[in-house]
């Protein structure tokens, strides 16, 4: 990812007064409390509405106008949830309580459950667990680096952070804002997906642009070329090659002493620049971000060797063959949440079950036995969306503290009490599932992508030609990759596109696109303040009108 550096401006005036010199902490006990009963809330809505309906939804908009609402209680002890900081940590442990709970462990230990292993769900259910918390710490240490920089799109970050920070000012952002989010909340109701617009306005250009012809292509596929794109797993080859580009490019990003060289100057350029706003520098350098890496393959290595010893791999495998399932799962894990986190960066999406398909595929091609494929998918699916969702978490948070001085200590703080916030979160949500999951499972209420992941391990590559189409599209999908460069991630994205069939919303997407380069040339950089708004307020209503699903549920 190329970071965009911003042009240089003014520095902001120093903090006002009643503004905090250190960053709200987690252990406050009022706010420990509410982060424990939101958290709560959201677990519960994630697996009603994966379960009952197989959709997840963003609830950081639902808990940040909790924690407004609380804030305005004429109760002196609340009167501290009125802090934009306070609200972030409540909208960061309720969004990650919920992707955990729906996205992470239920859907997680459905898989051995629906392959008629019901003996290894509560040692899926603590891989998937060790998975989530290392998924959402890798996140943690890398966000703010040129490979997954603050200041890249992570759309519903920027929608989290716009609502609180229009709730806090009030005034004429508060009402674009509040007109977005009630034409958002409209579109749910009529099942038109105004989110996809949303995005449209916040994102990369160039990368949404692709990722709405991949919507388009899938949708009227069959008219144009007489082919459904979105079978006989052609997208996944479109996401197999770009994935491996995106791969190569990060690899390169980390290892390459030109780019290195070339952003340590522009680095130095930018700090001897006084008047440039310090948020736009990189938090965490190349070596950082290498050693987070590498920790991090380390850290689902040995959750990977916990999940075979709990699962009672040992036993069933050769030594030889449990050291190849725990290295291929690390890397599975390791190379899903880049990927997915990529594509949640620039778009606000996520192809999570893509990517787990994928190596589900890999899998069967080199003949992984069906019990330890089972809780290897049910592995890799337990990361990608916490990376993404704690992406979003962080990016509306580094837009509500960049204003402070001093900055990067306050930001540094902020980070770290949000992974505390997300922690709270994964351990209700883990509770949640833990006594919920019977239940569940006992009335048929099982995720849909979890069927799929068990029905293909029982089915296996009854189609010979599945691998060899994968990689007659990977071609394609490379070239794309390596036309967009790390910046735009446009393979990646063509291949999300393909992956989803969601009606009208290519046209969506596109056409947003369209009225944001319009409406920026007609009204000049002041554009991008109010579309950045009425993007925030559609992913916001159309936040609220998933989460308000499960009232129909």
């Amino acid at each position: 990812m190329a970071h965009q550096v911003s042009a240089p401006h003014p520095a902001p005036p120093p903090s006002a007064p009643d503004e905090p010199r250190s960053h709200p902490r987690v252990m406050e006990p009022v706010l420990l409390v509410i982060l424990v009963v939101l958290s709560a809330v959201g677990a519960v809505i994630g697996i009603d509405l994966v379960s009952k309906l197989g959709i997840s939804a963003n609830t950081s908009v639902v808990g940040a106008l909790v924690a407004m609402l609380i804030g305005r209680i004429p109760l002196g002890f609340l009167r501290r949830m009125r802090s934009v900081h306070r609200q972030n940590l409540a909208q960061s442990a309720i969004s990650a309580a919920t992707f955990a709970s729906a996205n992470a462990l239920l859907t997680s230990v459905a898989v051995p459950y629906v392959f008629g292993r019901t003996d290894l769900v509560w040692p899926m259910l603590a891989g998937a667990f060790i998975g989530l918390v290392v998924d959402a710490w890798v996140l943690y240490r890398a966000f703010g680096s040129r490979l997954l920089p603050a200041d890249a799109a992570w759309p519903p970050g920027t929608a989290a952070a716009e609502t609180i920070k229009a709730g806090d000012r009030g005034g004429r952002r508060a009402l674009i804002l509040a007109g977005g989010t009630a034409i958002g909340l409209a579109g749910t109701l009529i099942s038109l997906p105004l989110s996809a617009a949303g995005v449209a306005f916040l994102g990369n250009v160039w990368a949404l642009m692709m990722f709405g012809i991949g919507l388009m292509l899938r949708q009227y596929g069959p008219d144009l070329f007489h082919t459904d794109l979105g079978a006989g797993y052609i997208p996944h080859g479109v996401m197999v090659g770009a994935g491996i580009v995106a791969l190569g490019q990060a690899v390169h990003l980390l290892l390459g002493r030109r780019e290195r060289k070339r952003a340590t100057v522009a680095e130095e350029a930018r700090n001897a620049a006084p008047e440039t706003d310090p948020s736009t520098a990189y938090t965490v350098d190349e070596r950082a971000l290498r050693l987070s890496l590498i920790r991090g393959y380390a850290l689902f290595t040995g959750g990977a060797v916990i999940l075979a010893v709990l699962g009672g791999l040992i036993g069933d495998m050769s030594p030889l063959g449990i050291v190849g399932w725990v290295l291929f799962a690390a890397f599975a894990a390791l190379v899903h949440e880049l990927i997915v986190g990529l594509a949640a960066m620039q778009s606000g999406w996520f192809p999570s079950f893509a990517v787990t398909l994928i190596f589900l595929i890999l899998g069967l091609a080199i003949g992984i036995p069906s019990v330890p494929l089972a809780l290897l998918v049910g592995y890799v699916s337990a990361t990608g969306p916490a990376f993404a969702d704690m992406g979003y978490d962080l990016k509306a948070g580094w837009l509500l503290r960049r204003e402070h001085r001093p900055w990067d200590p306050f930001e540094r703080e902020g980070r770290r009490q949000q992974f505390l916030a997300a922690l709270i979160g994964f351990a209700v949500a883990l509770a949640v599932v833990a006594l919920a999951w019977r239940s569940y499972f006992g009335q048929g209420l099982i995720p849909p992508v979890a069927k799929v992941y068990a029905d293909t391990i029982k089915t296996g590559l009854g189609d010979p030609d599945a691998v060899r189409t994968m990689l007659l599209w990977a071609i394609p999908g490379a070239a794309v990759q390596l036309l967009g460069g790390t910046r735009r991630q446009m393979g990646v994205m063509l291949a999300t596109g393909l992956l989803i069939l969601t009606p009208q919303a290519c046209w969506l997407v596109l056409g947003a696109l369209v009225v944001r380069v319009g409406y920026r040339k007609l009204r000049g950089p002041a554009a991008d303040e109010e579309l950045n708004l009425v993007g925030a307020g559609l992913i916001a209503g159309s936040s609220l009108g998933d989460s308000a699903q499960i009232l129909k549920t």
